[in-house]
């Protein structure tokens, strides 16, 4: 397979409300993340929702940073896509830190050309899981902290 990108879900809860919340936090959030993993920032948009919600997304040279958050539940779903360079682990690291997180799950698939992708044993110090609908065709990451 020819990985042209690293895609990179994150599922997080127990998040202080008032965090979750706040469109600048958010945004500050999103601009560590992008410091942390290398990246790029082209532009970056960040709407609050009422009663309560932010949603977020940074277009990067390498591709993109998501954010929606639900205060109310404290919690918070991130996407992140990194083309080329840069290191989107770091990246959701540094949100996943920023929010103040308390439990997180969090999956990576390699995206690109061909199947299928070679799932390794174990990479860095996350925890590898080859789930039998996808194992075949992607790379799932699941850590639960």
């Amino acid at each position: 397979m020819k990985q042209l990108g690293t895609h990179i879900v994150v599922d997080a809860w127990q998040c202080p409300a008032d965090i979750l919340n706040d469109p600048d936090r958010i945004r500050q959030a999103i601009l560590d993340a992008i410091a942390a993993g290398s990246a790029t920032l082209i532009d970056i948009c960040v709407h609050q929702f009422s009663p309560h919600g932010v949603t977020a997304t940074a277009t990067l040279a390498e591709s993109h940073i998501a954010i929606h958050t639900w205060p109310e539940y404290g919690y918070f779903a991130a996407d992140l896509f990194f083309c080329g360079c840069g290191e989107p682990e770091k990246a959701a690291e540094m949100l996943k830190t920023r929010l103040e997180a308390k439990q997180t799950r969090v999956q990576e698939f390699w995206r690109g050309m061909g199947y299928p992708v070679p799932v390794p044993d174990t990479i860095s110090d996350h925890t590898w899981n080859k789930v039998p609908e996808i194992a075949s065709s992607s790379k799932l990451m699941s850590t639960v902290s």
